[in-house]
């Protein structure tokens, strides 16, 4: 017998005991209501997930071209569009997941209004999010399978047992829309504490993967923007340790964490490493600050100095009371940063980066591997790149470094239209379609995401659609760009009233009413002519 089946014997059992005050009751009814509501805990979908997570990372160790990704989103029904098309498109939802973007929580959901990424917004919102998300997914859940019910119910009235048969069948073997979620808490909005009680309810709420990056909390900065200010690496352990015991409080032992660290980018520092002797983690911090030799003659008023291997040395420190690192150490901070990382409680790495360049990523990842073989990447496929520039550029190098002439392109001015149809711009498409491939292959990338993809679609397809339908197109420009689309390519959105669940409570209706539920889907429902 399958789960189904399995429910419905087990509640005709459980309604004969309870005799004739449950003659009301439909087995069968209640076991679809059953199904419909898989998870009933988030703590349910974190396990559920986290399982997923730590199978596909597996068999990535085993095979790098199986590697896993998502797409950023900032709304529920969001999150739940995208699962439905990749079930849609691609049959499956296998090694897709859903990031959830500090960025985008930041700019899309703080009551203060759009706020940049700076940890302003309502550390709150993170798990609020979270739930919202798996509220939709578990939605689609419902809706695709009260249509399996519908169906079914249509083909036993028809007869048809070889549709009967079938129908069952998809019931059986149901594949949910609830995937991974990755969810960012920024730089853990406070100290170790702080961190372990955010990571608490994103976890209640369903997260299975929580990455945090080593910024100051105080100064957080978003990962493509200057300013950036990192802690010493004990700093981080610490939070990196609390996210751990959130997990295991809440049983979620095999949780995920992915360690970020900003240092590429970040040449600023807001404390000095405690260091106990010399090469020790701290040492090591401190070995990469800009500093200057002196004497004791030379120590001024209020001045902080550093001894190391019996000189005297003096960091440089700005107005702002920061410390600055050495230009050009940023990869070798990278680095120690990851080494660290993974040797202290993370399982998965997140370096940010200025620019998609594969080999760049690999080379730091090569020396990470020479101390943790297995290291492997969540990495940003970032809209703050110019991807088309960028890869336009390296096609171009990669054309001179073969000798190739390259005289009629501005390396400077590649983004040009007149590039278009040039073979260096179909070069660059290819790599750039090729690029996570590519990565995954050879640069430990597990995971590749876009952090902030449907803040720009939202955007570009509300261009679209008012700059048409207030200008001359009238109607015609949300008919046609946006009605007749969804008709002929089956977007689930064209019966708005289904998506928002109107047939599962007329469902319900007759459930709980029988022949006098007053239901919205009768023959006057406009949405009949969508059938």
């Amino acid at each position: 017998m399958t789960a189904y089946e399995d429910d419905i014997e087990s509640i005709r059992a459980l309604k004969e005991q309870h005799g004739s005050s449950w003659d009301a009751i439909d087995p069968e009814s209640a076991a679809r209501m059953r199904a419909q509501n898989r998870f009933r805990t988030g703590l349910e979908i974190a396990q559920y997930t986290a399982d997923i997570m730590r199978r596909d990372m597996a068999e990535y160790d085993a095979d790098s071209s199986v590697y896993t990704q998502s797409l950023g989103v900032w709304h529920g029904f969001i999150g739940q569009q995208k699962l439905i098309s990749i079930k849609k498109h691609l049959k499956t939802t296998n090694k897709r997941y859903l990031y959830l973007s500090g960025w985008m929580v930041a700019a899309l959901r703080s009551e203060f209004g759009p706020l940049p990424d700076q940890s302003m917004h309502e550390k709150t919102s993170v798990p609020a999010l979270i739930e919202e998300l798996y509220t939709f997914l578990r939605q689609a859940d419902a809706r695709e399978l009260d249509l399996l019910f519908t169906q079914l119910d249509d083909a036993r009235a028809a007869g048809d047992e070889t549709a009967v048969e079938f129908i069952q069948s998809q019931i059986d073997n149901y594949e949910t829309h609830v995937v991974p979620i990755i969810a960012d808490i920024d730089a853990g909005f406070g100290n170790p504490e702080a961190t372990y009680l955010l990571a608490k309810k994103m976890i209640e709420a369903g997260a299975c993967a929580i990455q945090i990056e080593n910024q100051v909390s105080d100064e957080k900065q978003c990962g493509h923007q200057d300013g950036k200010v990192t802690v010493p690496h004990e700093d981080f352990i610490a939070k990196l340790t609390a996210v751990r015991y959130a997990f295991l409080e809440l049983g979620i032992d095999n949780g995920i964490i992915v360690a970020r660290t900003d240092s590429l980018g970040a040449g600023l520092t807001q404390k000095l490493a405690v260091t106990h002797q010399a090469g020790d983690l701290g040492d090591q911090y401190n070995s990469f600050l800009d500093v200057e030799e002196i004497s004791d003659a030379d120590l001024g008023n209020g001045d902080v100095v550093i001894k190391r291997g019996g000189r005297l040395l003096r960091p440089k420190r700005l107005a702002s009371n920061l410390y600055q690192f050495r230009p050009g150490t940023g990869e070798e901070r990278v680095v120690l940063d990851c080494i660290t990382s993974l040797r202290n409680g993370a399982d998965l790495l997140w370096i940010e980066t200025e620019k998609p360049h594969v080999e760049q990523i690999a080379g730091m990842v090569d020396a990470i591997r020479k101390e943790i073989p297995n290291a492997k990447l969540v990495y940003n496929n970032s809209p703050s790149f110019n991807w088309t520039l960028s890869f336009r550029q390296q096609a171009y190098d990669a054309l001179a470094e073969q000798g190739e002439d390259v005289s009629a392109y501005d390396r400077g001015d590649l983004m040009s239209v007149e590039y278009d149809d040039s073979e260096l711009a179909r070069l660059a498409d290819e790599k750039i379609r090729t690029f996570q491939r590519d990565g995954a292959a050879r640069a430990g990338i597990f995971h590749h995401l876009i952090t902030l993809p449907t803040y720009h679609t939202a955007a570009l397809s509300t261009d679209d659609l008012a700059r048409g339908y207030f200008g001359d197109e009238g109607m015609l420009a949300y008919v046609k760009g946006v009605q007749r689309r969804e008709i002929r390519e089956g977007i689930a959105t064209v019966k708005h009233q289904n998506m928002a669940g109107s047939d599962i409570g007329d469902n319900h209706k007759e459930y709980f009413a029988g022949d006098a539920a007053l239901k919205a889907g009768g023959q006057h429902n406009t949405m009949n002519q969508f059938s």
